[in-house]
This record gives C-alpha cells, sequence and structure tokens, in this order.
C-alpha cells in the first residue's frame, strides 16, 4: 500500500471498502477479491483488504481499538502492544509535553495520549506517519497528537519535558540487535538523549550493557512470560536503582537487593525453578533465589534449585524426580519407565539439538514431562520434571 491508496482509504468511499472487506476476512481470498472489485478498482480492493487483515491480526495487541487503526505489515510487527506502552506510561506526568521522535503507527504515542500527554511525532517515513496522525484521529486523540514526516535530528529534545525514542531495528537485511546499526544508531541517539531533560528509550531486550548511559535506569519489561522490550530512562524519569525487571499484566517489579551478592550454588533439590526472562536480563537471578529459598545450579546458568515450594510470578516450578548425567539412551530408558510420551524439552547452557533429540527419544507412553538440559559444573544433565502446581 502505497500513500496515495492509504488516503483514499481515509475518504467515504475507501471507509465504505473497508467495511465490506472486513465482511469477508477470513474467506478464500480470491473469491474475496472478486467480489470487492465488482464495485472498487484494484487498488482500493488490495487497501481495503490488507487493512481488514491486519485489523484482524492486531486485536492481539491493541484489543478493541484494532477495529478503528490503520497498520502496515512491518508497523504492526514492530508496535507496543498497548499493555506494555500503557505500563511505560505511568512513569511520565500527564500533562508533559513529549517529542516522539520514531514515531512508527502510533502505538506508544496512542498510549501517552491516553495519559494525557501532549505528543508531537515525527516518522521518516510519509505513509507511516501519515498512519500514525490517521490512528490517533480515529481513537479521538487528535487534539493531544501531532504527526509530521521528518528524521529524528530534526526535533529539538530541550523543547520538550520528555523524548521518546524508539530507533527503528531493521534494515534492508532484516532485525538488528546491533545498537550501532539502529535507526538512527546509538551515538545520535545518545546525542538527543543529553539534550533532553528526560528520556524514555525503547531498546530491544537483548540490548548490551556497555551501551547503557551512565546514570540511567534500565527495566526490562516481560508479558506473559515473553519478554518485549527493555526500556532506558535517562534524566528526570531515571531511578536510582540502576535496573529493574517488570512482568505483566501482574505488574510486579523487582530491583537490586543491595543485600545480596551473587547467588550461592550448590546440588539439585526437590525444585527447579525457570525464573522469567526479564529477571534474567536484568542480572536479578539472585534475587529470585533469594525469594524462593534456593540456589542456582551453577554459578553461570539461570536455574534455580530448592526443596521449598514457593509461589511467585517471578518463577516456573518443576518438581524434580530424576538427574541423569545427559546420555541420550538413558534418558530414552528413564523417560520410558515413567510411561513419558509427550515431553516438553527445555535448556540452558546446553548444546542439544532439542528437535533432534525429540525425534531420538522416540517416546509412546501417555505421561507428560518436562527434560531440563543443563550443565552442573562443566558436565551436561538432563533432569526429569513435571510442573509442579500449587497445593
Amino acid at each position: 500500500m502505497d500513500l496515495d491508496a492509504f488516503r483514499e482509504l481515509l475518504t467515504p468511499r475507501g471507509q465504505e471498502a473497508l467495511g465490506a472487506a472486513a465482511e469477508l476476512v477470513g474467506d478464500d481470498p480470491v473469491a474475496a477479491v472478486t467480489r470487492l472489485r465488482k464495485t472498487y478498482d484494484a487498488r482500493l480492493t488490495s487497501a481495503a483488504l490488507t487493512q481488514a487483515t491486519l485489523r484482524r491480526r492486531a486485536k492481539e495487541k491493541f484489543g478493541a481499538d484494532a477495529d478503528l487503526m490503520y497498520f502496515t505489515s512491518g508497523g504492526l510487527e514492530q508496535a507496543t502492544r498497548r499493555e506494555v506502552a500503557d505500563h511505560r506510561t505511568r512513569r511520565i506526568a500527564p500533562g508533559s509535553r513529549v517529542a516522539d521522535v520514531c514515531c512508527g503507527i502510533g502505538g506508544d504515542l496512542l498510549a501517552l495520549a491516553r495519559a494525557g500527554c501532549e505528543v508531537e511525532a515525527v516518522d521518516a517515513d510519509p505513509l507511516t506517519a501519515a498512519i500514525a496522525q490517521a490512528n490517533a484521529d480515529a481513537l479521538g486523540f487528535g487534539d493531544r497528537v501531532s504527526v509530521r514526516t521528518a528524521d529524528a535530528a530534526t526535533v529539538d529534545p530541550a523543547a520538550f519535558d520528555v523524548l521518546f525514542a524508539d530507533p527503528a531495528r531493521r534494515t534492508a537485511r532484516g532485525r538488528t540487535f546491533d545498537p550501532m546499526a539502529y535507526s538512527p544508531p546509538w551515538p545520535e541517539v545518545l546525542e538527543m538523549v543529553a539534550k533532553a531533560a528526560a528520556a524514555c528509550l525503547k531498546v530491544a531486550p537483548g540490548i548490551p550493557y556497555e551501551f547503557i548511559p551512565d546514570g540511567a535506569e534500565a527495566e526490562w519489561v516481560s508479558y506473559k512470560g515473553d519478554v518485549k522490550e527493555a526500556v532506558i530512562w535517562c534524566g528526570g524519569l531515571a531511578g536510582d536503582t540502576g535496573r529493574r525487571a517488570t512482568i505483566l499484566p501482574a505488574g510486579a517489579t523487582v530491583t537490586p537487593d543491595p543485600a545480596l551478592g551473587q547467588a550461592e550454588h550448590g546440588p539439585v533439590g526437590r525444585y527447579v525453578y525457570e525464573p522469567d526472562g526479564a529477571a534474567i536480563r536484568a542480572h536479578l537471578v539472585a534475587e529470585i533465589a533469594a525469594m524462593v529459598g534456593g540456589h542456582l545450579l551453577d554459578p553461570h546458568i539461570a536455574y534455580i534449585t530448592g526443596d521449598l515450594a514457593v509461589e511467585t510470578p517471578w518463577a516456573s516450578r518443576y518438581e524434580v524426580h530424576e538427574v541423569l548425567p545427559f546420555s541420550l539412551k538413558r534418558l530414552r530408558a528413564a523417560l520410558r519407565e515413567r510411561g513419558a510420551g509427550n515431553v516438553t524439552i527445555k535448556k540452558r547452557g546446553s548444546a542439544v539439538d532439542i528437535e533432534r533429540l525429540r525425534k531420538d527419544l522416540r517416546l509412546s507412553g501417555d505421561k507428560s514431562m518436562v527434560v531440563i538440559l543443563t550443565r552442573i559444573i562443566e558436565r551436561p544433565f538432563a533432569l526429569i520434571c513435571t510442573p509442579s502446581r500449587p497445593a
């Protein structure tokens, strides 16, 4: 879809076509095109069906708002889901003037506007900028949001209360994990941060620690167990913890405990705990181990073990039934003896190919088990477990 086709979608005839397309999504694609082409030209038919399809996909991230919004495929993929964006905006005072310098299709600026902020946004792509403004208008935030086509460098961060930046993390070759390949590149982002009274930077969860500016606070956020992003809070928005992990939708957060050093390690206990990925990324495994009264299996691997069955949103708990030095033959025999047929395989610190192992096990039982593959003091082990439910 190009900019002209998108603008046509915003006309009364385009809205009519979009409504008709929404009723055909899920039907045979050829039949849907054929039916719409009886009334609309090829360009409008294509644009309407594309939007209707994207709106259906977007419900997972945006809920009922998706029925009113506009998307590109790439923009939807990169957009922040509403729960995560809303969590982030709670740290920004209502009424703040915010510069969103890489706005995309507008998922974040919508959350900011919903929280009462005034947002001036830019995006280098004309179609994306037009979609962001249309989304703000469609959801009733047009009076709080203005979007223009421009590079981030054209914005003066000093003129705003808060700088918000979500640098693009895709190149012509696909997704990039190198901050120096972001658009704008990391040095340019930091130049803008230096001019801002306060800044919020949305980045990939795997950002290397050396790229986090001095004095900033880094927060890793997971949603239903899936790490979604890291947020770097700078200037007036930075807390004094240095790092934190947050899990949604619970809203629980954990920060470093100065009284704790490195987590101790020791023998396998009755249970193994798998910490939430946000806590692992934030280097807060020792804090989770303290919560459950446990210790690490290995000093370099984020599996916790202990004899207490502690309920926590910060870790999944598995009851350990058998611990084996890793061997395909021994593992297969042990699982067959336990009647296992459906096996969930987890690993950390193991080079084993999980899909290959699953095929090689050749199990046919009727019980479900969990196999944890890991390294304990340089030796590979397999732990046969079952999920531990609350008593």
